[in-house]
């Protein structure tokens, strides 16, 4: 076993890309310093006693806040997993409201770019959890595919050949960080996996830890956070601390986006306590914030009880229960989710309307939508409650 070692540097020639030089661009030749990332495989991972108490205790909280949604895990599994989506690509200031959000996950509908990425971020996440029962190279490539498939430059799901930086304007002259060459990439994601996978690291220590190495050795060209976050979504659900529903860690991490990326640079400078803390924090946090969500959805829900006049044995009680997950809908998306023919939408949507509980959207006859104002409101509540305090 050895311990934690900071990343060191190698020192490369930077040539002309083929384009002109601009003036007042970044210098055209020089040297950059991609990072060398240190091996983790063995890691002895040792925090302090308080560090690895806070830890154990958030990790609990984990496991609590899964089974505290026991049979309600249907309606609230998919809310806070795009929760989860939303303020990861929060992080990355990718951002869309609730509503955005909603209707670009319609069937048919149009989206706007941001909130079409958050979409694609949440089918990253989904790929994640799918893929958690073996945490190897091919389901973090899944994971990308799945993030990036609208975005081909940046070639889904194939580690880069070319370098990354951060910062330091067109070349890596200068950069605040460079990413490791390309050519060490499969090694270092091999020794990541390896730690991954060691049964004798405490999990949340470890999931900190594996996220700091996959930020460190930056495989892609593009969506290396949003796919970073992901993996410890799979890592949760492999370890055993999240079993049904998706825990919105990076939502904690959003209340202090300095101190996370401060950790990230701490971690890379040979100490893990940081990054470690940091999750922790974010853990407790991010359950406070997802119990709140589901409190006000639970209320908006029994609230709709009482001003729906609907028979008992009427699919207008599907439509409410699916809107506390879907809260933007269309006819094809009441077919898709509730096997109800498109031209008998209407039936189900208007008793709804007339409570009040939803509102009509028209863009054509061809184009009707209906969203639920105080879902969205929900949803926009535990974004805001997240924020960027950092």
């Amino acid at each position: 076993m050895a311990s934690l070692r900071p990343v060191t540097y190698e020192t490369v020639r930077w040539e002309p890309q083929g384009q002109r030089q601009l003036s007042g661009a970044s210098p055209k030749y020089g040297t950059y310093r991609p990072t060398v990332p240190a091996s983790i495989a063995d890691l002895d991972l040792i925090v302090p006693p308080v560090v690895a108490a806070e830890a154990e205790s958030a990790s609990r909280e984990v496991t609590r806040f899964d089974a505290e949604l026991g049979g309600e895990i249907a309606p609230f599994a998919a809310v806070l997993l795009r929760s989860e989506s939303a303020a990861s690509s929060q992080i990355e200031n990718l951002t869309a409201s609730a509503r955005a959000i909603a209707e670009a996950e319609l069937p048919g509908g149009k989206a706007k770019r941001n909130a079409e990425r958050i979409v694609a971020n949440n089918a990253a996440m989904r790929a994640a959890i799918a893929l958690s029962d073996t945490i190897d190279a091919d389901a973090i490539r899944a994971m990308h595919r799945a993030l990036m498939v609208n975005e081909p430059r940046h070639t889904p799901g194939e580690f880069r050949t070319e370098p990354v930086w951060i910062g330091g304007g067109s070349t890596p002259i200068g950069a605040t960080f460079v990413g490791p060459r390309h050519e060490v990439i499969p090694e270092a994601i091999d020794d990541l996996i390896t730690f991954a996978q060691r049964p004798d690291v405490s999990a949340l220590p470890q999931i900190a830890v594996a996220h700091a190495q996959f930020e460190t050795i930056h495989p892609f060209t593009d969506g290396n956070g949003r796919t970073g976050r992901a993996l410890v979504q799979a890592m949760l659900r492999n370890k055993g601390l999240s079993r049904q529903v998706t825990v919105p860690i990076s939502a904690g991490l959003l209340t202090d986006t300095s101190g996370y990326f401060a950790a990230l640079t701490s971690y890379r400078d040979g100490d893990a306590v940081p990054i470690v803390e940091r999750f922790s924090r974010a853990t407790v946090l991010a359950l406070a914030n997802g119990r709140q969500l589901v409190d006000d959805l639970r209320d908006i829900r029994a609230g709709w009880n009482d001003v729906i006049t609907a028979r008992s044995d009427s699919a207008v009680w599907r439509v409410a229960d699916l809107l506390t997950r879907r809260p933007v809908v269309n006819a094809a998306l009441l077919a898709q989710e509730l096997g109800i023919e498109s031209t008998n939408a209407h039936r189900y949507l208007n008793p709804l309307t007339e409570a009040g509980i939803l509102v009509e959207t028209t863009n054509g006859p061809r184009n009707r939508v209906w969203r639920s104002p105080e879902v969205l409101a929900a949803l926009d509540s535990f974004a805001e409650r997240a924020g960027r305090r950092g």
